[in-house]
């Protein structure tokens, strides 16, 4: 106990820190630099550990997979804002809530696709409670029902990729993976991408889905008084499809470009901006502008005129030169290298640097036309705030890991692990206990950054990297949905009406978050559901 004093003190301030409501960045930055410089006044710590500091703040800010993540946040916040991802989901719960399952099917659906191009799991639960919640209760769903898809769905931005989580994990679990085979003699193991950790995470993500709909279908099959709404005669297919085709089709672009090897994640991410101007700004131009703030009520009409009709097919048209741009560009007919400042004189290259010109032309106009709106000024600065916010926690947590280092942390968690009953299978099964109950009180940034250097290069010699970043990422998501911490939930109650009790909330997760454990389970049981098909794709 007592050569573990200032690892103890370590942990019981981080844990003041953090419930005394300072923010968390802080906290994990602030707390071990004071303890270091405390315990170096008794010999206990060598503050030559600190100037490693500024090296890894630097690894971090020059790390090309890390660009990834403020572009991810930025395309989800502008569909977001631009209610685009708000109208798929209003469309399409006119079209089928006629029945109380068949609506509640419609908000899991378009859920996972949210999911999938926003990622913002806070947004996301506030959005589908103020726009599915009140539909939901007129055609008969209960509150209960109602409020546990809603929650557990808003989470699934965690595990459907492009999950921002997967990322993150894909970072770190790379460079712990590299370790640990290197600690075990292996000097040339393979790359572990973010790709293998997308692919491996999409088959167990849409497990999830079909159990959830598999248990929502269930429950709300003996409701037989529920008032039945008509489907409305004025909604038409191409209404619908002209809704969710875009974004969907945004999905299979930036999802299918990496998991096709076209695209790294960073590559894959402005492939997804670029997307999402164009979506947004057609969007933007359709309705006049002014109902794209997201604090006003639901509306599907324009309160002012449409911007002219020439502008939505530019931008239609600027897409579909991206398109033939990246058709040239797989064909090996064409290339504009901008990186050299080389362009041939071939036909092909000439076509492509016009196509180039034109597409980035689309682009400028529709940035003009979203801050014109008002929109792009605004996502533009809650994405930079959220992604400050996600890049200090980083950089506090790298200080955190180097300070519990100078204290012989690493040793002490390697000695944990492996004085543990058993093989690799309780060593993982005690992880993911902890970064369970962690996941109460930490986001999932600092998790991340925080745990799995720990622990990797100690279980990453016998497990699998893909399954272990996948266990990490449905456990997370599962502690996010758990009463009475689940971050979930308390975004829930902040958007839910009055008349559904907080006691309510909590017993309507408890069959989604059985669900969750029974997923986490199978996965567990069956790695390749997480391993097949990146083995398929990538080999």
């Amino acid at each position: 106990m007592i050569e573990h004093f200032w690892l103890i003190m370590l942990g019981l301030s981080l844990l003041a820190g953090i419930l005394s409501g300072i923010p968390v960045m802080l906290v994990l930055a602030g707390v071990p630099v004071v303890l270091a410089y405390i315990a170096s006044g008794f010999g206990a710590f060598d503050l030559s550990f600190l100037r490693a500091y500024p090296q890894r703040a630097y690894g971090v800010m020059t790390n090309s997979l890390l660009v990834a993540v403020p572009l991810f946040v930025l395309m989800g916040v502008m569909l977001e804002r631009s209610r685009v991802a708000e109208r798929m989901l209003v469309q399409v719960g006119r079209v089928l809530g006629g029945t109380p399952r068949a609506l509640a099917l419609a908000v899991l659906l378009i859920s996972t696709l949210i999911a999938a191009s926003t990622g913002i799991i806070g947004a996301t639960i506030v959005m589908l409670t103020l726009i599915s919640l009140p539909a939901m209760r007129r055609v008969g769903v209960p509150d209960a029902t109602a409020s546990g898809l809603i929650c557990a769905s808003g989470t699934l931005g965690q595990i459907i990729p492009p999950s921002i989580v997967l990322i993150l994990l894909g970072d770190q679990v790379s460079n712990a993976y590299l370790d640990a085979q290197q600690r075990a003699g292996n000097f040339a193991p393979d790359a572990v991408t973010v790709g293998d950790l997308f692919a491996g995470a999409l088959v167990p993500g849409l497990l999830l889905v079909l159990l959830y709909g598999i248990y929502v279908s269930f429950r709300l099959s003996g409701i037989k008084s529920a008032p039945v709404v008509e489907t409305e005669p004025d909604v038409s297919a191409w209404e619908v499809v002209r809704e969710v085709l875009p974004p969907v089709l945004l999905i299979l672009a930036v999802l299918g470009s990496i998991l096709a090897g076209v695209a790294t994640p960073t590559e894959a991410a402005a492939i997804g901006v670029a997307g999402t101007l164009l979506i947004t700004a057609a969007r933007v131009s359709a309705t006049g502008g002014p109902d794209v703030n997201p604090d006003a009520p639901p509306q599907l009409e324009p309160s002012t005129p449409p911007a002219p009709r020439w502008l939505r097919h530019v931008m239609s048209a600027t897409a579909a030169v991206g398109f033939a741009l990246v058709a040239l560009r797989l064909t090996g007919v064409g290339r504009v290298d901008l990186s050299a400042a080389q362009v041939s004189l071939g036909a092909g290259s000439l076509l492509a640097l016009l196509l180039t010109v034109l597409l980035v032309a689309g682009l400028l106009l529709a940035v003009v036309i979203l801050v014109r709106a008002g929109v792009f000024g605004a996502a533009l600065s809650q994405a930079v705030t959220t992604s400050a916010m996600i890049f200090g926690i980083i950089l506090a947590a790298s200080m955190l890991s180097l300070v519990f280092r100078g204290f012989e942390g690493d040793e002490w968690v390697h000695d944990l692990l492996t004085g543990l009953p058993g093989d690799h299978t309780s060593m993982l099964i005690f992880t993911l206990l902890v970064i369970f109950a962690m996941g109460f009180v930490l986001e999932f940034v600092e998790i991340v950054f925080i745990v799995v250097p720990l622990v990797g290069p100690i279980l990453l010699q016998d497990v699998d990297p893909v399954w272990f970043a996948v266990l990490v990422a449905l456990n997370l998501q599962t502690s996010f949905l758990t009463p009475p911490f689940g971050f979930a939930l308390f975004y829930y109650r902040s958007a839910a009406p009055a008349d559904i009790a907080t006691s309510t909330i909590y017993k309507a997760i408890v069959p989604f978050v059985l669900i969750q454990i029974l997923t986490l389970g199978i996965v567990f049981l069956w790695p390749t559901l997480a391993t097949w098909l990146p083995n398929v794709l990538f080999g």
